[in-house]
């Protein structure tokens, strides 16, 4: 049920951020042509293609939250890193061609470079506004939600409204007399779009490769395994990274005389304190092994 509900914010979020950019990209687009900035209209280019984006990650919070099957026994989870990584590749395509573009007008020379418009500076100020507020909604809900598809995504509209920033500062300097400074920020946006794209790139690969949890994690899940006194070791304490979620394995030692059923519910209390306390747990497994009660706890 708690995935279905957050799903279901990941895709009411998405749907919102598709009509403000839809409605931004137009809006840009028509300032930078009436303005004659060529940095508002790399700025418009990069807001309709956070449309793009937000589609693939829409289809990746989709396909990730379906349930376990026969072929997929352990979930669909990864498949919210596919969608982060299709992302970081098109937003990544998206920085180098308006840096492209950019890098050709200012080989052309300041004969072919107009000076913009007060109407671009307009929507340069307004794109900042806008793109900053969606940021930290989005990124409320992807805190809200676990959903890194949904974190990269809200990473992409901030990098948005530090490219518009790029862009106020080439306009308002090419109107000061500098229209090279307008191509200039378009490099500048390019800079901004691909840093983006390599960090989310490098951030699902690294949920891709069964990596570890970090160290304050481990300490945490240690903390709550010991809490219970029946527990007097533990063993091997080992996590797994799976999408935005990580698996457990434990071996724990308790007293060497209980019996069977006494060891079964230690091993229960102790997979149901683990789960209860770290919900981005898939699973936890614990096994358990017979220790002297002398044994201290291992930290």
């Amino acid at each position: 049920m708690e995935q279905h509900t957050n799903e279901q914010i990941a895709m009411r979020v998405s749907l919102i951020t598709i009509v403000q950019n839809m409605v931004l990209s137009i809006f840009k687009l028509a300032a930078g042509l009436l303005a004659h900035s060529g940095a508002m209209i790399s700025d418009a280019v990069h807001s309709a293609s956070d449309v793009m984006t937000t589609f693939v990650v829409m289809a990746g919070v989709k396909l990730a939250n379906k349930a376990s099957d026969k072929e997929h026994p352990f979930g669909h989870e990864r498949l919210e890193c596919v969608a982060a990584i299709i992302l970081s590749v098109m937003l990544g395509l998206t920085g180098l061609a308006i840096g492209w573009t950019g890098i050709g007008k200012i080989r052309a020379g300041g004969s072919s470079l107009a000076v913009p418009g007060g109407l671009a500076l307009v929507a340069a100020i307004v794109s900042i506004i806008v793109k900053e507020a969606m940021y930290w909604y989005t990124r409320a809900a992807a805190k809200k939600t676990g959903s890194g598809a949904l974190m990269a995504d809200a990473w992409h509209h901030r990098s948005d409204a530090l490219s518009s920033v790029g862009s106020f500062i080439g306009i308002l300097g090419a109107r000061m007399g500098l229209p090279i400074l307008d191509p200039i920020a378009s490099v500048v946006i390019c800079i901004f779009i691909v840093k983006a794209a390599v960090d989310i790139f490098r951030d699902a690969i690294s949920k891709m490769t069964d990596r570890s949890c970090d160290d304050a994690t481990i300490q945490a899940l240690r903390d709550t395994v010991l809490a219970n006194e029946q527990v007097l070791r533990i063993d091997r304490l080992n996590t797994r990274i799976f999408g935005d979620k990580f698996y457990v394995e434990l071996e724990i030692g308790t007293y060497a005389n209980l019996s069977l059923s006494e060891a079964h519910d230690i091993a229960e209390h102790v997979h149901d304190a683990v789960e209860q306390d770290f919900p981005k747990v898939k699973h936890c497994m614990v096994h358990v092994n017979p220790a002297e009660e002398h044994v201290e706890a291992m930290t």
